[in-house]
């Protein structure tokens, strides 16, 4: 197929609810869309960096820079034969600026399978039409408060929690809800809060049974992580730190950890996502999907990625109403019997934007010829 043009368009949507985490309070997310228009068909990527390099070194107006300034020129090398695969080969010139990549790719594959028909579930070679749903709860004002939010997520239906953490926010909460209740499905996520100092506190959460800890120690540290997992019972997943297929085969050698959460706009895009989730399954190492607030785009995308065989452990596939007040710019996603949400079975990601919505959250539009 034929790139023609490339739309980088730049939202503003209103979370439901403040999100704590040990980066600091949301509110809105300011996301940037890239639309891909080729010769047969139109397709959407999303990109997942923050308003601020808090997470990552990325940050959408950064993303938007490197799209326009940098990207696009080295892609509209490949522009008049143009297939999702050609993306990453062509941009890699470029160092790091995975989230912008994974965009821009994203736009393009949906493009591409549009084209042929092909629901990105089936081109990614998922095995089944529903996957288990998780929610991410932050770090609440106090213990009571948190466990007023637990209940209301389990009532909803949700099979597994993940709560938040950071030093000074960590045992007593996790202990509150486990003892509140029972046996549900829990694990803890400290993005990166923690340093191998402070593995006797870690310990203390052993008691609690949780599925993993995700990402405790900085994302370069991966002997550090191979020290604390040798350290605790709980087992350690690693987030900030695979940031490639490579990566994860390196923290799985060096015993680093036992989890991998895969987040494609990390790891350079959905094709990479793939190749994570292969080396894992190689070496006997389960995984999950991750989710980092994406709308309806972003979402129906990780679903068709958690639908591959080795995602064995529940995702932040969370229901659109989880995050968003008007999440309108597809279909909305909703959390069904039993905490499962539906993998999307149409063409690309499976969804329709909505146009008028879609402008009327707008706050900028660029549009970009691609000629070779």
């Amino acid at each position: 197929m034929k790139l023609q043009e490339i739309e980088l368009r730049r939202i503003r949507l209103p979370l439901v609810a403040p999100f704590r985490t040990s980066f600091g309070v949301e509110h809105e997310r300011d996301i940037l869309l890239v639309k891909a228009t080729t010769d047969a068909a139109e397709g959407w990527g999303e990109c997942v960096a923050g308003s601020e390099p808090l997470y990552s070194s990325e940050h959408a107006d950064g993303a938007h820079q490197v799209i326009r300034d940098h990207l696009l020129p080295r892609l509209a090398g490949v522009a008049e034969d143009l297939t999702a695969a050609r993306v990453a080969p062509a941009l890699a010139g470029v160092k790091g600026h995975a989230m912008a990549k994974a965009a821009l790719e994203l736009a393009v594959l949906d493009a591409e399978l549009r084209e042929h028909g092909m629901p990105l579930a089936s081109y990614l070679g998922a095995v089944r039409d529903q996957v288990p749903a998780g929610v991410s709860v932050g770090i609440a004002g106090s213990v009571p408060e948190l466990l007023d939010t637990v209940g209301g997520y389990l009532a909803d239906g949700y099979p597994r929690i993940k709560l938040k953490i950071e030093p000074g926010w960590d045992v007593e909460p996790v202990r509150a809800v486990r003892e509140r209740f029972g046996d549900v499905l829990l694990q803890v996520d400290a993005n990166a809060a923690y340093t191998l100092a402070d593995a006797p506190t870690l310990a203390r959460l052993d008691p609690f049974d949780l599925l993993l800890i995700e990402q405790p120690l900085p994302e370069d540290d991966l002997r550090g992580h191979a020290a604390l997992a040798r350290k605790l019972r709980t087992p350690v997943c690693l987030d900030e730190s695979i940031i490639s297929a490579r990566a994860a085969a390196d923290a799985i050698a060096l015993g680093a950890c036992a989890i991998v959460n895969v987040k494609a706009g990390r790891v350079g895009g959905f094709l990479e996502a793939r190749r994570v989730h292969d080396v894992c399954v190689a070496n006997g190492v389960p995984v999950w999907c991750g989710g980092m607030l994406e709308t309806g785009i972003g979402r129906a995308a990780n679903l068709a990625l958690a639908a591959l065989p080795g995602f064995t452990l529940p995702g932040d596939t969370s229901a659109s109403a989880r995050y968003w007040r008007r999440e309108l710019i597809t279909e909305p996603f909703v959390l069904e019997p039993p905490g499962v949400v539906s993998v999307p079975v149409g063409p690309g990601l499976g969804v329709t934007v909505d146009p008028e919505f879609l402008e009327e959250i707008t706050v900028s539009v660029e549009r970009r010829r691609v000629d070779r």
